[in-house]
């Protein structure tokens, strides 16, 4: 590993500069005018993962946008490890609220500022990077695929025909994925298990067209107001989620597993703190770690409806709209908990509104054994450089089609994340440190060399 660690000592600034280049480019795969744009950036990243060492890089085209893939078999009988990543990112706004320009990043107080610069551009360079390390120095020791995908962000939709498209060509051992994060750098983590997501859209119609506030207001339902009401109706009292069925499939934790998940260092003034809020909020008889790791939730994500430019405009909206997620544990299946929801929220709508809900996308929760070969390679990896033993971690984030993976191509995978809390993924002004980064470059290699020796 020292010829390793010499190549990246020497070719890090430029490693940065070419990040910068990937991050330039605004793949959001939300707007549909970024459609060239994933085009581009699917093309960019195919050139360098063919300049860093690949016998092969192509864009394979999709029902929606393309995906990356690429290899280097230095030995068939040799164990392969399939690197899963994304090249679309989140929408920037609210833009005003961005202290930089998303898509132009610059580098302060040791952090990469940028769109994507931690997820997942910033993840997957430290992959490709790594992989140029290796293929330079002459030391990978197991064959490495890639697949790049540009439509994480809403759901990967074309990704799971992909899979079944392509079972041969992605055939490995492990897929291994950093689109996650740790506790900390003092307190590295492997994520071991990702909850699910129902991602759902509702409208409340009410009258034919907007209305006189002052002519009407009082005697029509005004389908923002009613909108209000029904989203209350979602969450209890207790910060339970109210609709019927819901928590039928969740298992609740013993006391002992209670107790060992909460043995995850945290602080709760830390946290409050870092959010600058008064207090936390969320289902009762729940810590805040179990409430983000391994209990359901419910967000209102967007709402609108209405008047909403500068100024005023007294009206009654015609109709009003929302986009709300649930997150989901082990045994909650996405499409059952879009089926209970879409009956509740039809059955709480008063008769003076009409309304319309639509499952947008989701995805089934995931576990990943502690136990299996990667799991352990990684642990000694993540020792090595870290200076101690990771802990297992729950995240209360969702990958969706992580749980496809394993479906379609009967595959575990691995999840290293090397993102922080700080990294604000999805909020203006995300970040990425510099030695998160290079903490990543350090441990992906390692990881490659005890894989290969794993039994």
């Amino acid at each position: 590993m020292d010829e390793v660690k010499g190549y990246i000592e020497a070719n890090k600034d430029r490693f940065i500069n070419e990040l910068f280049e990937l991050l330039r480019i605004p793949s959001i795969s939300a707007q549909s005018e970024h459609k060239p744009d994933m085009q581009r950036c699917a093309e960019w990243l195919a050139a360098a993962l063919m300049k860093a060492g690949a016998d092969r890089a192509d864009v394979m085209p999709t029902e929606g946008n393309p995906v990356v893939y690429a290899e280097k078999i230095i030995d068939p009988r040799a164990k392969t490890v399939l690197v899963y990543g994304h090249y679309d990112v989140m929408p920037v706004d609210p833009r005003a609220e961005w202290r930089t320009e998303p898509f132009e990043p610059v580098i302060k107080d040791g952090r990469i500022w940028g769109r994507g610069a931690d997820d997942d551009k910033g993840q997957l360079w430290m992959h490709a990077k790594a992989f140029e390390a290796m293929c330079a120095t002459g030391t990978l020791p197991c064959n490495v695929k890639f697949m790049l995908e540009g439509e994480e962000e809403i759901g990967s939709a074309s990704l799971y025909k992909f899979c079944e498209q392509n079972r041969k060509l992605l055939r490995s051992d492990i897929i291994l994925v950093s689109d996650t994060s740790m506790l900390s750098l003092q307190t590295p983590s492997i994520t071991c298990g990702l909850r699910g997501l129902t991602y759902m859209q509702v409208t409340v119609k009410g009258p034919d067209k907007d209305l006189h506030s002052g002519l009407f207001g009082g005697a029509v339902a005004n389908p923002a107001n009613v909108l209000a009401r029904m989203i209350a109706r979602l969450v209890d009292e207790n910060g339970r989620i109210a609709i019927p069925g819901f928590y039928d499939d969740v298992r609740e934790l013993t006391p002992a597993e209670r107790k060992a998940f909460n043995k995850a260092p945290f602080k709760l003034a830390d946290y409050k703190r870092s959010l600058a809020i008064g207090d936390v909020e969320g289902e009762s008889g729940y810590t805040t770690l179990e409430r983000t790791g391994v209990r359901p939730s419910l967000d209102v994500n967007g709402i609108w409806g209405g008047y909403t430019s500068e100024g005023t405009k007294t009206v009654i909206p015609s109709k009003a709209s929302a986009k709300i997620s649930m997150r989901l544990v082990p045994n909650q299946d996405y499409r059952k908990i879009a089926r209970l929801f879409t009956a509740y929220f039809r059955s709480i709508a008063p008769k003076s509104v009409k309304v319309e809900v639509e499952a947008l996308h989701g995805g089934m929760p995931y576990v990943a054994p502690t136990d299996m070969p990667a799991y352990r390679a990684a642990e000694k990896a993540i020792a090595a450089t870290f200076g101690k033993k990771p802990l297992p971690f729950y995240s209360g984030g969702s990958i969706p089609v992580i749980s496809g993976f394993e479906k379609i191509l009967g595959i575990k995978s691995l999840l290293i994340g090397f993102g922080l809390s700080e990294d604000a993924i999805h909020s203006p002004n995300e970040s990425f440190g510099l030695e998160q980064f290079y903490r990543g470059l350090e441990t992906i290699p390692l990881f490659y060399e005890y894989f290969a020796k794993e039994q």
